[in-house]
């Protein structure tokens, strides 16, 4: 990602975004309420445009070659934008089929039990807690074996066995070489499982290491003292 900038109306969110992610990487993103942490997701989800600059995932630019960088991205974000008179494996079903995947109904059963929703296939997303909602975005967004995973608060409505669900999940991509990155409002388990963290701040990025106990423990420090005065989800 070079020089990313993003504004909405005359409120400048992102000025200068800069900074890259490698295979088997895992990231957090910090920032105070309104930092760009979501908008930022959007636009490496190819929901939103960037005013300016420039994103490549896995090689792939987002602006001239979408279908393909796409095709490398999953992503559950803040909303889990599923159909709330369908049931999960028809949403499932859907993406599926939108992504040209085959031996769906294998994929669905594998990915609905890497999440703990097996027992819900069947059951209309409307009638599901934000929790389930949440796993089942997850389980969509795994449908077609992302390169680059990016997750809006996936722990957001989860119970604790489900929280570790999600990190296994994180593991298994790490392992397989594969990216991470991700928003929380659980700072420091965040940092317990990151690489790497960036923290947005006046609109920029300023990226840290997480890889030892001491680059955690500093980064949480500094995160800390920067956004003492703010309260709410980060």
């Amino acid at each position: 990602m070079e020089d990313v900038i993003k504004s909405f109306a005359e409120t400048m969110v992102l000025r200068s975004i800069n900074f890259s992610l490698q295979p088997g990487e895992v990231a957090v993103l910090l920032g105070a309420n309104g930092a760009g942490k979501s908008t930022l997701l959007r636009i490496l989800s190819m929901l939103t445009q960037p005013d300016s600059g420039s994103i490549a995932v896995y090689g792939k630019n987002t602006a001239k070659n979408g279908p393909e960088a796409r095709a490398l991205t999953g992503s559950v974000l803040h909303s889990p934008m599923l159909y709330a008179d369908m049931t999960i494996r028809e949403n499932l079903i859907l993406f599926a089929e939108l992504y040209r995947l085959r031996n769906i109904d294998d994929l669905i059963e594998k990915n609905a039990v890497k999440v703990g929703i097996e027992s819900r296939l069947d059951q209309r997303v409307r009638t599901l807690s934000h929790g389930f909602q949440k796993r089942t975005a997850l389980a969509r967004a795994l449908m077609h074996d992302p390169q680059l995973l990016l997750l809006d608060e996936p722990e957001s409505g989860l119970d604790s066995p489900s929280v570790l669900q999600l990190d296994n999940v994180i593991e298994e991509y790490r392992n397989s070489g594969r990216t991470i990155l991700m928003t929380t409002h659980i700072i420091e388990h965040a940092l317990e499982i990151s690489d790497k963290a960036i923290a947005i701040t006046d609109g920029y990025a300023h990226v840290e290491s997480t890889t030892t106990r001491s680059d955690k423990s500093n980064v949480l420090s500094a995160f800390s003292r920067s956004f003492k005065k703010t309260s709410g989800d980060l």
